[in-house]
């Protein structure tokens, strides 16, 4: 029988590296060593107006209806594969062509990591804007994908031309369009976007996390372009803890996408969770438009004070700009921070979002507590 060296090879490895930072430094990528964890902030007892998270809670009845759901699962056994009976019921409730495939991940994030997979090829290059989701430039570095960008302007608008020709000199495989846009909150107009959808060389992924909140949707365009995907998430109308996402567009788009899914990556609790969603989206839709109604009253209180400029939104945050003649993002955030209010400091990034903040819309008392915060943080001296 063969019996295989198995101590020789340990203690040849081991004489190779001398410590585990060696050893790491050795085998990990080095554009993976250069990386930074995505990093989300502790928010324990804070009022939480970072992550764009819907700030309602589920009412009495569709919780007792989640709950007795649940109830009803076999968590010894594996999930639907294929999330069979969640898919029937979302295809018939976005009322989608029998020729539209959807497909679920954990998240957008899987879908994206996916989608960048599936096109990947050497020398295969992945575009977007700049600023935009930060995920789409991460997942492309994780694939060691090449990615490129071209930069909004100060007011946060895309040079369409630039664009345009940018997709004509790179030729990317995909490219991936948030719409709205995070982390800016504004949108395209569908002329716009519809020119780089008719101009681009390769795949279009039109991200709408933000659906609920915006006044367009390219859903029922991957009909008419064969090239055309749309990304939606759960996340922002009320269920960011399931981790749910989903690709809509052409079946055989679809096809070859699901053959990178790994097996079993919607869970159980998830697909009931969602299915109970469904049932009661009127209560989700209600939600989602007074979030839209909250977005204009904080928009009104943010711009009433001093050394703040409001940029329009079409999602449900805001993105504000401070006067460089008063304090600055990084003191204002921090100042909240220490009132017990999380916002998200965007000027880290640099350029056009440099002394830049981003400010979800919470509740009617949440967003009271954030302007009289701001109020006392830029008051004149």
């Amino acid at each position: 029988m063969l019996r295989l060296p198995v101590i020789g090879c340990v203690n040849n490895m081991t004489a190779q590296f001398s410590s585990v930072d060696q050893a790491v430094a050795q085998l990990v990528r080095p554009e993976i060593q250069a990386l930074h964890a995505y990093h989300v902030p502790p928010s324990a007892k804070m009022v939480k107006l970072d992550a764009m998270e819907n700030p309602y809670d589920w009412p009495p009845l569709l919780r007792q209806a989640w709950l007795d759901k649940l109830a009803e699962l076999s968590l010894n056994r594996y999930p639907d594969p294929g999330a069979t009976e969640l898919h029937n019921a979302l295809h018939q409730h976005l009322g989608l062509a029998a020729e539209t495939g959807l497909l679920f991940g954990n998240g957008s994030d899987e879908l994206i990591q996916l989608l960048i997979m599936a096109v990947n090829r050497p020398g295969a290059k992945v575009m977007s804007i700049a600023p935009t989701f930060v995920m789409y430039d991460m997942i492309a570095r994780f694939l060691g994908a090449d990615y490129c960008s071209v930069a909004l302007n100060d007011d946060f608008e895309l040079d369409v031309d630039a664009f345009v020709e940018a997709m004509a000199q790179q030729q990317p495989a995909l490219v991936f369009i948030a719409y709205p846009n995070n982390p800016t909150g504004n949108a395209l107009s569908r002329q716009d976007l519809i020119r780089i959808i008719e101009a681009a060389p390769g795949l279009v992924v039109v991200d709408e996390a933000y659906h609920a909140f915006a006044e367009d949707s390219f859903i029922l365009d991957t009909v008419q372009y064969p090239h055309l995907l749309v990304m939606r998430t759960f996340s922002k109308v009320g269920l960011a803890g399931l981790r749910l996402g989903y690709l809509v567009g052409p079946k055989a788009w679809i096809e070859q996408v699901d053959k990178l899914r790994l097996p079993y990556n919607i869970n159980t609790m998830t697909q009931a969770s969602a299915l109970v969603a469904l049932s009661h989206w009127s209560i989700l839709a209600e939600q989602a438009q007074q979030i839209c109604d909250d977005r204009i009253q904080l928009s009104q209180a943010l711009a009433a004070l001093p050394g703040i400029k409001v940029y329009a939104t079409a999602a449900n945050f805001i993105v504000v700009r401070l006067n460089e003649a008063g304090p600055s993002a990084p003191q204002v955030f921090e100042g909240l921070k220490a009132a017990g209010i999380l916002i998200k400091n965007l000027s880290p990034q640099g350029g056009v979002l440099t002394n830049c903040l981003r400010i979800t819309i919470g509740s009617p008392t949440e967003n009271n507590q954030l302007i009289e915060a701001l109020r006392l943080l830029l008051k004149p001296v």
